[in-house]
């Protein structure tokens, strides 16, 4: 009997001593740094951009039903305040620099998918997508937009750390963005030039669509002949869904240059672009039905492009401009733009 005990009272040693030997290695691994912030900093943020997704998957997309405007309104405000809390809490963790640079990343980023959510739109009408079905493409689409971001800015920092001198490639790209947009914000060319599409025709020719909607499915059988082998097809959704994961790589070539302009912390970078762009479906049916007040937006956005990548070139050679000043003057552009656009559209519809 003592054997026994002293046999179970061994066991219980040694399983202890592996369990804390456990502990300390996963303590260890989550302490390890990666891009610049310890493991843990990076699983944390994915969990809570991971429960935030589950939520808008298992509760704001459980039924087939389009999102009324207010409805809209109030799920935006939701995520701007999940995202201000996030900058507040990485003031204290990164310090007050790098919270403002991605208050200025977050804010820059949100402006310019304003396009973005014209563009959907515009592909949706073409696709004759349906209102209650029109959540379920775009938050596929945004899923997909998230993981896209995620290895586009994963290469740049990789160029940038190789190539410091990129960045004022981006820099000039940038500039250049921001006055072709000033000369050429026309909103009815870059409607007609997307139902002109070389890509949409592409899909279209090589793809096997169906002209109907079954549901909300991305994919149906259909039978080729009668009972025959069934051949799988895609529907509109999935057209559309396809159109805006590539309409929005053209996209990221503005924002992310914008965004390295700003900050080269990864953390940064990163989480300014996931928490603007998690926020882009709720707020999708109030933008749409704005969309027409704030059609001389463009011209506010460009300034902001060419004012961030003339800073690149003045912190070169000049000096660091304050983050203050920086973050002061984006949102001074955006303002200002937005009310112009306010006053003038109302005047010109006589209200």
């Amino acid at each position: 009997m003592l054997e026994l005990v002293k046999s179970i009272r061994s066991i219980h040693i040694l399983f202890f001593r592996k369990l804390m030997f456990d502990l300390d290695t996963i303590l260890s691994l989550l302490n390890t740094s990666f891009l610049n912030q310890p493991l843990s900093i990076w699983l944390g943020f994915f969990t809570l951009i991971s429960i935030v997704m589950a939520f808008d998957l298992g509760f704001l997309s459980r039924s087939d039903k389009a999102m009324s405007p207010k409805v809209s309104l109030c799920y935006s405000a939701f995520y701007i305040f999940l995202a201000i809390l996030f900058g507040v809490w990485l003031t204290d963790h990164m310090g007050t620099e790098h919270s403002i640079d991605y208050f200025t990343a977050y804010v820059i980023e949100l402006s310019l998918s304003l396009d973005n959510l014209f563009v959907m739109s515009v592909l949706l009408a073409y696709f004759k997508i349906p209102k209650k079905y029109q959540h379920r493409v775009l938050f596929w689409g945004i899923i997909g937009v998230l993981l896209m971001r995620g290895l586009m800015i994963g290469s740049g920092i990789a160029i940038i750390q190789s190539f410091d001198w990129i960045l004022y490639v981006f820099a000039a790209f940038l500039i250049f963005t921001g006055g072709k947009m000033l000369l050429h914000s026309n909103k009815e060319e870059e409607e007609g030039s997307i139902k002109d599409s070389v890509l949409i025709r592409f899909f279209q020719n090589n793809l096997r669509c169906t002209k109907t909607f079954d549901g909300h499915k991305f994919f149906v059988w259909i039978p080729q002949k009668q009972d025959g082998p069934s051949l799988l097809h895609v529907t509109p959704l999935f057209l559309a869904l396809l159109c805006i994961e590539f309409m929005d790589v053209v996209f990221a070539l503005d924002s992310i240059p914008a965004v390295f302009a700003i900050s080269h912390e990864p953390f940064v970078v990163y989480s300014s672009n996931i928490f603007a762009i998690i926020g882009l479906r709720s707020m999708y049916f109030a933008v749409v039905a704005l969309l027409d007040r704030f059609k001389y937006m463009n011209f506010a956005l460009s300034l902001v492009l060419i004012f961030i990548g003339g800073k690149v070139f003045y912190s070169g050679y000049f000096g660091e401009i304050n983050h203050f000043v920086s973050l002061a003057i984006t949102i001074s552009l955006l303002v200002g733009g937005a009310l112009f656009s306010v006053f003038k559209t109302r005047k010109e519809q006589g209200v």
